[in-house]
C-alpha cells in the first residue's frame, strides 16, 4: 500500500478543524493535502534538507575497497543514501562494475526504500528487516539467520544516513562483525528558516493542536530552532497539551528523549497511516491531555 492509499474517505469527523503541524520537507504539499482530507487545518514547515557531505572520500574508499573484495557484507539503511552511494561509485568505476562488486557480497537492506533502489540496480537482497524496519528488527533478522548469514568474523560496511546509529553498530559488533561505516549524506536545517521559525512561534503561542513527526531529525531541528529563538521553554510547555503523532519507533524514541512522548504511533511506518490514525485518535488524546 502506498503512503497515500490510506487516505480514503475518512470516517467520522477526523481532525474536525484541529490545527495540525507537519515538519515534512520534500513531501510537504502531499502532507498538507492529507491533513486537509481528514478535516485538519494544515500548518506545514520544512525542517530539514539533505546535503551531500563536503567530501565523499570515505564513500569513495568504500567503493574501491568493495572492488578489492575487502568486505563480506553491505548494509543499506535508506533509499536516498543508496542512490547517493551509487552516484559516488560512478566517480570510481562504472555502474556495472559497482553492481558486479555488490554481487560478490551479502547485501542487506533495512526497509522497502533501499530495497526498491537496489532492485532497480539489479542487486539481489539477501536479508531485509520486517516492519517497522528499525535497527532492532534488522538485528533480530540477523539473529534468525545466524546459521545461514552469520556476522561473526564478517567484514560489514554500513551505509549511514546523516548520523551514526550507535545501537545498530554496537549490535553488529557484539555479534562478531568488523564494522566500517560509510557516511553518504547528512541533514541540515532548511536554507529558508522562516516557515520553521513561524511554526515555533505558533507552538509557543498555543496555536497548534496536533504535531506529526515523520523522522527523528525533525524533532532535533525543532528543538534547535526553538532554542535559538529563546522559545524552547515555551515550546516544551506547549507540548504538554499538543497531541504528538509519530511515524514509527525510531522517531518515537527521539521524541521521548526530548520529553515529547508520542501519544500516537502509526501502525505502519507510512505517511498515509500516520495522518489517518492521528485524525481518528487526536480528539480522544486531546481530551486526555487537558
Amino acid at each position: 500500500m502506498s503512503d497515500t492509499a490510506a487516505a480514503v474517505s475518512p470516517r467520522g469527523r477526523g481532525f474536525d478543524g484541529l490545527r495540525v503541524l507537519s515538519l515534512e520537507s520534500r513531501r510537504g504539499a502531499e502532507m498538507a493535502r492529507l491533513i486537509e482530507t481528514y478535516g485538519g487545518k494544515a500548518v506545514v514547515a520544512a525542517s530539514m534538507r539533505e546535503v551531500p557531505l563536503e567530501s565523499n572520500v570515505r564513500a569513495m574508499e568504500f567503493v574501491q575497497g568493495l572492488a578489492e573484495k575487502q568486505f563480506d557484507m553491505v548494509v543499506f539503511l535508506t533509499g536516498v543514501g543508496t542512490r547517493a552511494l551509487a552516484r559516488v561509485a560512478e566517480s570510481v568505476c562504472t555502474r556495472e562494475e559497482f553492481v558486479a562488486a555488490l554481487a560478490g557480497v551479502s547485501v542487506v537492506a533495512r526497509g522497502p526504500k533501499p530495497i526498491a533502489v537496489l532492485r532497480e540496480m539489479g542487486v539481489t537482497v539477501a536479508l531485509a528487516a520486517p516492519e517497522p524496519n528499525t535497527w532492532r528488527e534488522l538485528l533480530a533478522a540477523f539473529d534468525e539467520r545466524r546459521e545461514t548469514l552469520p556476522l561473526a568474523g564478517r567484514r560489514v560496511a554500513v551505509q549511514e544516513y546523516g548520523a551514526s546509529n550507535p545501537g545498530l553498530l554496537a549490535g553488529l559488533a557484539e555479534r562478531g562483525a568488523a564494522v566500517t561505516t560509510v557516511p553518504v549524506y547528512q541533514w541540515a536545517l532548511p536554507e529558508d528558516l522562516q516557515p520553521l521559525r513561524e511554526a515555533v512561534r505558533k507552538i509557543a503561542a498555543g496555536e497548534i493542536d496536533v504535531a506529526l513527526f515523520t523522522t527523528s531529525i525533525q524533532v532535533a531541528h525543532l528543538v534547535q530552532v526553538a532554542a535559538e529563538m529563546k522559545l524552547e521553554d515555551e515550546v516544551r510547555r506547549a507540548f504538554a497539551r499538543i497531541v504528538v503523532a509519530s511515524i514509527g519507533p525510531m522517531t518515537s524514541e527521539e521524541l521521548k528523549a526530548e520529553g515529547f512522548a508520542a501519544n500516537i504511533e502509526a501502525s505502519h511506518p507510512k505517511m498515509g497511516f500516520l495522518v489517518k490514525e492521528a485524525a481518528e485518535l487526536s480528539a480522544e488524546c486531546s481530551r486526555k491531555k487537558l
